[in-house]
């Protein structure tokens, strides 16, 4: 069997978040495949509960991927106190000499790929390079889980996710994908207050907002968090670039604690937000000082959540700058990083002091995995769910279609995932962004 048509055929794509094509992934040779449960945000249970239910199916996928690879081994990266998820996957790798477990404490961003393949081999990926430069491929746990499931036909139709925050019981759920966010919420027992609220899709970190509770359940959904709207963190996370200029001019002293709080540019990435904060204050590009530390900007949010004591946001200031060069057609260079930071292992974030900062302490509960299922009669499923250009449909309205069925096929040599029916029923409405389909039909 090729491993990487299966994977093709399945429409398999990063579950972790990326959503990078899993078949382009895999198709390399490669020293050491990573599995990555380290779960990087706070108040997410996926990963950790995919592995504690689901080890043997992880492992399966994981000597698959080994083996189309030829890497040597396989390594499990997860937290000390995922207590299950450690128990399960020892057992699931007892008698099989080339795989291991990474446990790592729990600090922020442990998920991120560039940490977990620095704690894992000891290199470090270089700006504008790919794991594979360093001889490493990573692949998210459900990411593998769904490898297992390609090689027995069966394709991606289905995601597991956290539902938290303000809702009166966090819960993680297995829903077909296409399924309203809003059935989610009302499962979990909906809000816990009649005030306005707003969602956050995937971790409070690294997630945006959205007021949309018709937004559908995507292949790279994690989590979805109900906040109340007068929450400190949206409001950190508004998209205010002319107030976000002034705070910078009235406010930023150029303390440089977002960079040196950085873990990017303790890992010698030259990451440096206060230049960020500095350019925009004063109107000056120049300022910024080496470009290519923007690209290799994680997005993690530490600079902004943890390090700033003035409330600013640096790392809204970095993705608009990565989002203007890459409009502009400026790429990212392959450099070798410099030295890590040999403050490298004392920078590292407590996961607990994190959530603190971001005063969701109350919302850090259990959330634990339902094996009540969510009645779902109508989906409209994305056509891009994945890095690359949106799938094309294969199927017309009013055709009626099985679960699991290709409704949607990666346009030719273009990069791309397949996309297949999550439920059986009819096609209701076609357009370039999704497929909706009913069960009742039209």
């Amino acid at each position: 069997m090729d491993i990487a048509e299966a994977i093709r055929n399945a429409g398999i794509i990063g579950a972790g978040g990326a959503g990078f094509p899993t078949h382009v992934k895999v198709s390399c040779k490669a020293d050491v495949v990573i599995a990555n449960g380290a779960e990087c945000e706070p108040l997410l249970q996926v990963d950790q509960i995919v592995m504690s239910k689901f080890a043997d199916r992880i492992v399966l996928g994981m000597l698959e991927v080994i083996k189309h690879t030829g890497a040597k081994e396989g390594v499990f990266c997860l937290k000390k106190h995922y207590h299950d998820a450690v128990s399960a996957m020892k057992e699931a790798i007892k008698d099989k000499s080339n795989l291991s477990l990474k446990l790592f404490d729990s600090f922020y961003p442990a998920g991120d790929e560039q940490e977990m393949v620095y704690e894992v081999i000891g290199k470090v990926v270089p700006t504008g390079g790919l794991p594979l430069d360093v001889g490493a491929v990573v692949l998210n746990v459900s990411t593998l889980m769904n490898v297992a499931d390609a090689i027995e036909g069966k394709p991606v139709t289905d995601k597991h996710v956290t539902v938290g925050g303000e809702v009166e019981n966090p819960v993680t759920v297995n829903v077909p994908i296409g399924t309203p966010i809003g059935k989610l919420i009302e499962f979990a027992g909906g809000p816990l207050s009649s005030s306005v609220h707003s969602v956050i899709i995937g971790g409070p970190c690294m997630g945006r907002v959205s007021k949309d509770w018709d937004e559908p359940v995507a292949k790279t959904m994690g989590g979805v968090l109900v906040f109340r709207d007068d929450h400190s963190l949206l409001d950190k996370k508004k998209d205010d670039l002319a107030r976000d200029i002034k705070l910078a001019k009235a406010v930023c002293c150029q303390c440089s604690l977002c960079t040196q709080m950085c873990p990017r540019n303790a890992l010698g990435l030259k990451v440096e937000p206060h230049r960020a904060m500095r350019a925009a204050a004063n109107g000056d590009g120049t300022l910024l000082g080496d470009v290519n530390g923007i690209f290799s900007c994680c997005d993690c949010g530490l600079c902004t959540y943890y390090a700033c004591n003035f409330g600013l946001a640096p790392q809204m200031m970095m993705t608009r700058m990565k989002e203007s060069l890459g409009k502009a057609g400026v790429k990212p260079w392959k450099e070798v990083a410099r030295r890590v930071d040999r403050d490298y292992d004392i920078k590292k974030i407590p996961v607990s002091r994190l959530i603190s900062r971001l005063g969701i302490r109350k919302y850090d509960v259990d959330s634990p995995l339902t094996e009540n299922t969510i009645a779902v009669d109508e989906v409209i499923i994305p056509l891009k769910m994945h890095i690359g250009v949106p799938s094309e449909a294969v199927v017309s309205k009013g055709e009626r279609v099985e679960k699991d069925s290709l409704i949607a096929d990666i346009p030719n040599e273009k990069l791309g995932a397949k996309v297949h029916a999550s439920i059986s029923g009819t096609i209701t409405e076609i357009d370039d962004k999704s497929i909706r389909i009913s069960k009742a039909g039209g």
